[in-house]
């Protein structure tokens, strides 16, 4: 099956949400904003461990491909999820992950014991 001129930016658009998904840290980040309304970058930092330049190059990544939103109070920046759907889609992973590691025992208790995913878990 061959895609047509219009079903290509649909398919592109959508893995590019894919590559927006596609590093471990990007992830951990998404989870932290699925359990509260916003998080501030320092909370952030302080979450995840990573040096500031680092985060910032991973939250312009979740804003590039709008997995995220910002907005900026005196000299702070917060964060929080461009739409619950994200949060609802991180737990569909996380349910298919526990699906293929059913056969792991090792690799399902330590994916089990991953922090929840906000209210959608």
């Amino acid at each position: 099956m061959s895609l047509t001129p219009a079903q290509r930016p649909l398919y592109e658009v959508k893995a590019n949400l894919f590559k927006g998904l596609a590093h471990p840290f990007r992830i951990r980040i998404l989870e932290l904003l699925a359990e509260s309304p916003e998080r501030s970058v320092a909370d952030l930092q302080g979450a995840t461990g990573l040096e500031a330049s680092h985060l910032s190059q991973h939250l312009s990544v979740l804003r590039r491909h709008r997995l995220v939103t910002s907005e900026r109070r005196a000299s702070h920046v917060y964060y929080r999820l461009s739409d619950p759907a994200v949060a609802d889609l991180l737990a569909a992973a996380r349910t298919l992950l526990l699906q293929v590691l059913a056969g792991d025992g090792t690799l399902l208790r330590d994916a089990r014991s991953l922090p929840a995913i906000g209210a959608a878990s």
